[in-house]
């Protein structure tokens, strides 16, 4: 297994070209927050957004866009059932992230649904929480795209039938090979299966990060770096690793890490890495 360090990291962020503008940094949309879990898909596209993606559009239960707009007004939001709007966008967009407080009930199966039916092949689809349970639940097939999947050990149990104490790197590897996707396995030291065959173990991380909304703050980490850097396996791996370093230096002087914290400090640790590379 290899290891994922910093020196990783500063190969893949770079100073940004002088002739930029937002479109060059790609555009990412958050689907998911019902009326009870808004947070999440907040939290996801705060950390797409800090993270530096150029356009982020929140896809959510309206109940949630004066909260959306009154935290991070740098984001679009629109109805995620809004078919014709739904339509329109999701095509344009280069990462999708679906299943931040999606939920597993009538509403969420509709999105989650609508949202498999438009993805395009050449996008990347980062799937999370929610998404991943109905997938499980439900059967469904997953879509041609450059998939990603990022389930905490439960979860993972759930899609893949793995018992989490027999979740080995050897049983983990088969089935995510079959489902040809990036496997982000989420633990105190989080495993990445990437689609070549090759395992990555991360190499920070504290138990500070045991709270909600973390694995959220993460899909809008890893959202903005496959916005922005390519090649995605090596944006996933400086996602993963970005996100815990940051939580680990918050925890020098907290007893807890929130996930906002996180959120907020990525540009300045992403400068420190660009600096370094």
């Amino acid at each position: 297994m290899q290891q994922i360090t910093a020196d990783l990291v500063q190969q893949v962020i770079q100073p940004r070209p002088t002739e930029s503008h937002k479109g060059t940094f790609g555009r990412v949309m958050v689907i998911g927050g019902n009326q009870q879990f808004g947070g999440a898909a907040i939290m996801s596209a705060t950390a797409a957004v800090y993270g530096g993606a150029g356009l982020v559009t929140c896809a959510t239960d309206l109940f949630n866009a004066t909260s959306l707009h009154a935290q991070l007004p740098e984001a679009m939001v629109l109805a995620a059932t809004d078919k014709a709007q739904m339509a329109t966008l999701l095509p344009k967009m280069d990462v999708i992230v679906v299943g931040p407080g999606l939920g597993t009930d009538t509403w969420g199966q509709t999105v989650l649904q609508q949202v498999f039916q438009q993805v395009q092949p050449q996008q990347v689809v980062i799937i999370d929480g929610s998404a991943i349970d109905l997938v499980a639940s439900q059967g469904l097939t997953l879509p041609q795209a450059q998939l990603v999947l990022t389930p905490h050990q439960m979860e993972w149990q759930r899609l893949s039938g793995i018992a989490i104490a027999d979740q080995q790197v050897a049983c983990n590897l088969a089935v995510q090979q079959q489902l040809q996707a990036t496997l982000v396995l989420k633990s105190a030291r989080t495993q990445v299966y990437l689609p070549n065959g090759t395992v990555w173990e991360n190499t920070v991380g504290t138990p500070a990060m045991a709270t909600g909304g973390m694995g959220d703050t993460l899909t809008g980490v890893l959202a903005a770096f496959a916005a922005q850097f390519k090649p995605l396996d090596q944006a996933i791996l400086a996602g993963v690793y970005t996100h815990s370093a940051i939580a680990s230096e918050l925890a020098q002087q907290q007893y807890v890490v929130l996930p906002t914290q996180i959120a907020r400090q990525l540009p300045f640790f992403m400068q420190e890495q660009a600096r370094r590379g």
